[in-house]
């Protein structure tokens, strides 16, 4: 029974699912409501929908989880900067930011394409190197970008450069997807604006994948000798992958920084690859295979997990915080059996 389950979905998928289903059930005892636990991971699952998602084309074209999905997480900060100190607000500011993030990220992205095509085989090692190394760059750019405006550079004259933590209620920008038409069902809040700008990315993701440039890049990524010699350029469409995946970093942490709250700067993208590649694998994907069913299966139990483990640890064990612990021996595990699946990615 169990092996014909797994033909359907993966044991980790299973297994996660369950643990994540256990602390739910162990937070009613313990006097957790559970509108609230299952409100906060479906917000969680909004907020890190398109980082997930920008793992899909990247495994398709055979690079493997982009663990450099930092650069375009820079690139849409740098964007969420430029359209604030242009000083538009609201739903503008949004679209102001978007549009700012796409075009540093279709620069980034290429240049990052470029890059994995030179170092093809060692592809998921170059990238985890090169997502720390441009964190560490912005720290630099964020301290030397000549913005003056009060509402995001360093208070009082200390220092120069950008702030850490940017508020994004100055731009009237706090939760302005999550609020937008939400309801409330049985207590549980639907952060439907969220909810609908993920799904439109997701069906944007699919229909390309199901073109004719993303069946090239599937191809080029399942088999790249053969699509060579069928006169595929294979190259042209890992760049074009690397691409889209950046754009989609970008835009992620657009609707992550406005569910959140706040633009954070600096090192905070550093480690931002690792849950939203956990979980893409965690819904059944593999580094050479992924489909948008895995994005919304794996985002919604490691999402839903990781909101529900922080209340139940806190209950379970007063005074101590076993919350990141297990978020990092979930998240890494899952990373380490697929690497381990999949022979280290080199398979």
């Amino acid at each position: 029974m169990l092996k014909k389950i797994t033909n359907y979905v993966s044991l980790p998928t299973l297994i996660i699912g369950g643990f994540w289903i256990f602390l739910l059930i162990i937070g009613t005892f313990v006097n957790l409501p559970f509108p609230e636990m299952f409100s906060n991971g479906l917000r969680r699952f909004g907020r890190w929908g398109i980082l997930t998602l920008a793992m899909v084309p990247a495994i398709q074209s055979g690079v493997g989880p982009n663990f450099a999905l930092p650069i375009g997480i820079v690139c849409g900060l740098l964007g969420q900067v430029c359209a604030i100190v242009l000083n538009f607000t609201g739903m503008p500011w949004f679209f102001a930011a978007a549009f700012f993030s796409t075009i540093f990220a279709v620069i980034m992205g290429y240049v990052y394409g470029k890059l994995m095509n030179a170092v093809k085989g060692s592809e998921m090692a170059i990238a985890t190197y090169t997502g720390f190394s441009i964190t560490m760059l912005f720290c630099i750019i964020w301290l030397v970008l000549p913005f003056n405006d009060l509402r995001i550079a360093w208070p009082l004259g200390v220092g120069s450069g950008l702030r850490q933590t940017i508020q994004l209620d100055i731009v009237g920008a706090n939760q302005l997807l999550d609020n937008f038409m939400s309801f409330s069902v049985a207590g549980v809040f639907i952060p439907t604006g969220l909810l609908i700008v993920f799904f439109i990315a997701c069906f944007f993701v699919w229909l390309f994948m199901r073109s004719k440039t993303g069946i090239a890049i599937t191809a080029g990524g399942a088999n790249p000798v053969f699509a060579e010699a069928a006169g595929l350029n294979v190259d042209k469409g890992r760049v074009l992958a690397n691409i889209v995946s950046t754009v989609l970093g970008a835009l992620g942490i657009l609707v992550y920084a406005q569910s959140f709250g706040y633009s954070q700067l600096y090192t905070d993208p550093l480690l931002m690859a690792f849950p939203a590649v956990a979980g893409i694998l965690i819904g059944g994907a593999t580094v050479r295979r992924s489909r948008i069913v895995h994005v919304l299966l794996g985002g919604l139990i490691f999402q839903g997990l990781m909101a529900t483990s922080l209340p139940v640890a806190n209950e379970l064990f007063e005074g101590t915080d076993l919350s990141e612990t297990l978020r990092m021996v979930v998240q890494n595990g899952v990373i380490l059996y697929a690497l381990m699946q999949a022979g280290g990615g080199k398979k």
